[in-house]
C-alpha cells in the first residue's frame, strides 16, 4: 500500500455551544466534547484508510479550559501513525468566543481507531508519514504511546476478569450477593 501524509486525513469540525449543550454551570458537557471527539477522529481514520473504522481506544482526556454556553467549538483531527490495521489519530479542540476573538485549546487526545472490511474484520490500512515539524514530533512519540496502551488495554482486562460482569449486590434486595 502506498503510505499517505498526515495531512491529507485532515478533518476539522466546528459546532456553536447552544443551551441544550450544557451543563448548569453554562458549560459544554464533558460527554458532549468526547462525542465529538470520536466523530472528528473517526472521519479523520475513515478519510486516511478509506474504509469504515470503529474506535478501538481512547486515552485521557484532560478538560483544559472551559467551554462556555454562546462559544464555539473547533476540532481538528489527523491521522499520526499507523500499525498493520490500527491508526493513531490526534485531536485538539479548541474553543472560542466569537465577540471577542480568544481562542483556547480545551483538550487534545490521542484515539486508535481499527479499519474494518464488509464482514466486520480488521482490514490493512496505508502507511503514513509526517511532514511538518508537530507531525514528526507526535509521529515521533506515537511507539511509545501505543505500548502504554498495550499495558493499559491488559490492565482492562484484567479489571474485567477480577470484577466480572455480575452485580456485587443483588439488586432485587439491595443486598450483598
Amino acid at each position: 500500500m502506498e503510505a499517505k501524509p498526515c495531512i491529507n486525513s485532515l478533518t476539522v469540525k466546528n459546532s456553536h455551544v447552544l443551551p441544550p449543550d450544557t451543563n448548569s454551570h453554562g458549560t459544554l458537557f464533558g460527554g458532549k466534547l468526547m462525542a465529538y471527539i470520536d466523530d472528528v477522529a473517526a472521519i479523520a481514520a475513515t478519510r486516511h484508510a478509506r474504509m469504515p473504522v470503529v474506535t478501538a481506544s481512547t486515552d485521557s482526556v484532560d478538560f483544559l479550559n472551559p467551554v462556555k454556553e454562546g462559544n464555539t467549538i473547533c476540532l481538528e483531527a489527523y491521522v499520526t501513525y499507523t500499525h498493520r490495521t490500527s491508526m493513531e489519530i490526534f485531536v485538539k479542540a479548541i474553543t472560542e468566543n466569537l465577540l471577542t476573538g480568544e481562542r483556547e485549546v480545551c483538550t487534545t487526545a490521542f484515539l486508535t481507531m481499527v479499519a474494518l472490511d464488509d464482514d466486520g474484520k480488521p482490514q490493512e490500512v496505508p502507511p503514513v508519514y509526517p511532514e511538518s515539524e508537530e507531525e514528526k514530533w507526535l509521529h515521533n512519540g506515537a511507539a511509545e504511546r501505543a505500548e502504554y496502551r498495550r499495558k493499559r488495554r491488559e490492565d482492562s482486562k484484567e479489571l474485567a476478569e477480577r470484577f466480572g460482569a455480575d452485580f456485587p449486590w443483588d439488586p432485587t434486595t439491595n443486598q450483598k450477593a
